[in-house]
């Protein structure tokens, strides 16, 4: 039956997307709902929330205000706000409310623009799209209105574009990526995670552009409109997520976001280029970046059909997806995505992935392996669970 979940939970929407990218600049960020978006976003969408607070509201719409279209009240209220927080902007996310009464974001953008001094953002998601559309919009928006004038390009700086929980499944990637590029006598800016909104303000300055998730595309093209920075696509850690095993011959499937897993088959090749790697991804697949093997999954159906006829000797995907296909009698390669399982890496799991998991059946006789009694319900020992 299409559509039905029986392994996965729903995949967070595209206003948590948008959310996730502005969580960490500094603003007043409004989701114009009545509670129940806002508080789904803080509980389960965002795990920062949980180690640091950002400045998140609802805008508490009534069933009336909706209806008549009250604009005036959310105004009043972000007015209010503005005067009790030390706020860089403040940004508007949309929801399935707005959706249907079919408000005007540009209307809406005036006119709070006219009673906050503040640059204002809005993002018009409208909860029917996942979470990767939603990061694409506040992307975009957020160059758009923060980008400033051109500047000289600074040797070695590099931009990194992409950076959130839900792309990239490590809250620490960020801190091990300007490790990394410090080490080689470069700087890098990870916008959104660790570098706020003067960076993004000073976007011109960066000599290049890493892309590391799809939904950031658009603003690297943006940025090569009106700067002419060039980008790249890729995942700087990559190298930590590809396991340590012979590759020559063998049938590789990646379920991953569409950079990391191109990121992931790259590496794969340069072992071994005779083998055959398939990238697939439940969210968006860039044309630009897609080979003709490469597919999108609607559900999980389709999941299960492709592992089933695929014949693949080795499978990179979150742990949850195991339990899909318990026939599977190949490697089964622990790669953690935030946005399918709502775990996150940590760095015991990052030393872990190196060594590949033995498939069912190829334990000794009498003796049993950790898949045998996992419990998917409780911590995986690739991440953390947040409750």
């Amino acid at each position: 039956m299409r559509g039905l979940r029986k392994y996965l939970t729903p995949f967070a929407p595209d206003q948590s997307g948008a959310v996730s990218v502005l969580y960490e600049f500094g603003g007043i960020i409004v989701i114009c709902d009545a509670g129940g978006c806002t508080g789904n976003i803080c509980g389960f969408d965002e795990p920062r929330w949980f180690e640091s607070k950002s400045a998140l509201f609802s805008a508490g719409l009534r069933d009336m205000d909706a209806i008549l279209g009250r604009d005036d009240r959310l105004v009043a209220k972000l007015a209010d706000a503005v005067t009790k927080l030390d706020a860089k902007f403040a940004a508007i996310i949309g929801t399935p409310v707005p959706a249907v009464i079919g408000t005007d974001y540009n209307a809406l953008k005036r006119m709070t623009e006219k009673k906050v001094d503040l640059p204002i953002l809005t993002v018009d998601t409208d909860g029917m799209e996942l979470y990767d559309k939603g990061e694409e919009k506040a992307w975009l928006e957020l160059v758009r209105v923060f980008s400033g004038e051109k500047e000289d390009a600074t040797a070695n700086r590099i931009g990194i574009l992409g950076m959130t929980p839900q792309d990239i499944s490590d809250l620490r990637a960020a801190d091990r990526i300007r490790e990394r590029f410090a080490a080689e006598g470069k700087t890098a800016v990870c916008y959104g995670m660790g570098d706020g909104l003067e960076d993004v303000k000073r976007v011109s300055s960066v000599e290049k552009n890493i892309v590391v998730a799809p939904a950031a595309l658009e603003a690297a093209k943006y940025l090569e409109r009106t700067y002419g920075t060039p980008y790249e696509t890729g995942y700087p850690l990559v190298d930590e997520l590809v396991c340590d095993m012979d590759y020559h011959g063998k049938k590789v499937l990646i379920v991953q976001q569409q950079v990391i897993g191109c990121a992931i088959r790259e590496e794969i090749l340069k072992k071994a280029p005779d083998a055959q790697v398939t990238v697939a991804s439940w969210f968006m697949m860039k044309p630009e970046l897609r080979r003709d093997e490469d597919l999108n999954l609607r559900d999980e159906e389709d999941y299960i059909g492709l592992v089933e006829n695929g014949a693949y000797d080795v499978i990179y995907a979150d742990s949850c997806m195991k339990r899909m296909t318990p026939k599977f009698e190949g490697v089964f390669v622990d790669t953690i995505h935030f946005a399918v399982s709502g775990k996150l890496v940590t760095v015991e799991a990052a030393k872990e992935l190196k060594e590949p998991k033995k498939p069912r059946g190829s334990k000794e006789p009498g003796k049993t392996d950790s898949h045998d009694y996992y419990d998917y319900d409780r911590m995986s020992p690739m991440g953390e669970v947040y409750e």
